[in-house]
């Protein structure tokens, strides 16, 4: 079951994220299959980084303080993303320059690498990985992180013509808060017995 709220807490926080932006920008300009590759490799290493910090953390933190952590970091981003006023930031040319066709899986890859390194989705694996199954949460996480990446190069932009980024970030924030929530449910169920 880890596998499967990583996926989906992870999933709705990409929607509508800067790799998403940047997997859609690089696809209505280059080859989809490229794009989704330099994609997919990027979050195999940043999720693979991520589940290993996340569960190093776990051998040296008492379950409380991760507990206790988690719930205060996903409430963070629920709150973040349901109060953040969408300033309707786009990409520009300039920032997607991409020297020829045979690196485009680079150039993609690199891109979301540094859009998505310390992102809130980074940080939440990192945080998921302490608190459950290191397997699981990788697992989980990877496949959201390549669902919405496949979705955002076959769609382009159609996604975001039809659905306001406004709503995915208050949806995204909904469900972030729902699982701070039960962090810290999980929290007091440790401290109380204590």
């Amino acid at each position: 079951m880890d596998w499967l709220t990583s996926f989906l807490l992870i999933f709705a926080a990409e929607i509508g994220d800067k790799s998403q932006l940047v997997c859609m920008a690089l696809a209505v300009r280059y080859r989809a299959l490229p794009v989704a590759v330099g994609a997919i490799l990027a979050f195999l290493v940043l999720n693979t980084l991520a589940v290993v910090f996340g569960s190093a953390i776990a051998n040296w933190i008492p379950e409380l303080v991760i507990s206790i952590s988690v719930s205060v970091l996903f409430l963070m981003f629920g709150f973040h993303a349901l109060f953040t006023k969408d300033d309707g930031e786009e990409l520009e040319d300039d920032d997607l320059q991409v020297k020829s066709q045979q690196h485009i899986i680079f150039s993609t890859f690199a891109l979301i690498t540094i859009a998505e390194f310390g992102d809130k989705t980074q940080l939440a694996v990192v945080a998921l990985s302490s608190h459950s199954s290191a397997i699981a949460v990788w697992i989980g996480s990877t496949l959201a992180l390549v669902s919405t990446s496949i979705m955002a190069v076959w769609a382009g932009r159609t996604i975001l013509q039809r659905i306001p980024i406004a709503l995915l970030h208050r949806l995204s924030g909904g469900l972030f808060i729902i699982l701070g929530s039960l962090a810290a449910y999980s929290a007091y169920s440790i401290y109380t017995a204590l």
